[in-house]
């Protein structure tokens, strides 16, 4: 038999075994009970996105450092999200110097930006000037 030949035996008998259908580690993971997981995954994409367009309007990650709401990806935006409904997902937070949380300091920044509904695009940046007083 050709060497060819038997690597094409091979490809074809792993395809065959029950290994080859089952689903791999991503796709087997499973939403936390309770939780619609196409939600839940549409809102972790939001937050990235909100998250990384933020940072790239203020000057990159040497410059600018969003609240940590917005790296906490378990909570997907925590309490930076302030509405989801169908036009998308609106988030709210501050920002400012690296280290700026960590130390203390007041946040030099707001940022509102609205997501779309599925987390891949951003509809809008509504405010992202001053912090505003509350």
């Amino acid at each position: 038999m050709s060497r060819r030949l038997l690597a094409l035996a091979t490809g074809l008998a792993l395809l065959a075994s029950p290994l080859a259908s089952s689903p791999g580690p991503a796709l087997a993971q499973k939403a936390p009970a309770g939780v619609n997981a196409e939600v839940s995954f549409a809102r972790v994409r939001a937050v990235n996105l909100a998250r990384e367009t933020a940072v790239k309007l203020n000057g990159g990650l040497r410059l600018y450092r969003p609240a940590k709401c917005m790296f906490d990806t378990s909570l997907a935006g925590g309490n930076c999200l302030i509405r989801r409904d169908k036009r998308g997902f609106l988030f709210r937070f501050l920002g400012g110097a690296p280290g700026w949380q960590q130390l203390g300091l007041p946040p030099n920044w707001e940022t509102k930006i609205l997501v779309s509904p599925n987390g891949r695009q951003v509809v809008q940046v509504l405010f992202n000037r001053p912090p505003r007083n509350r």
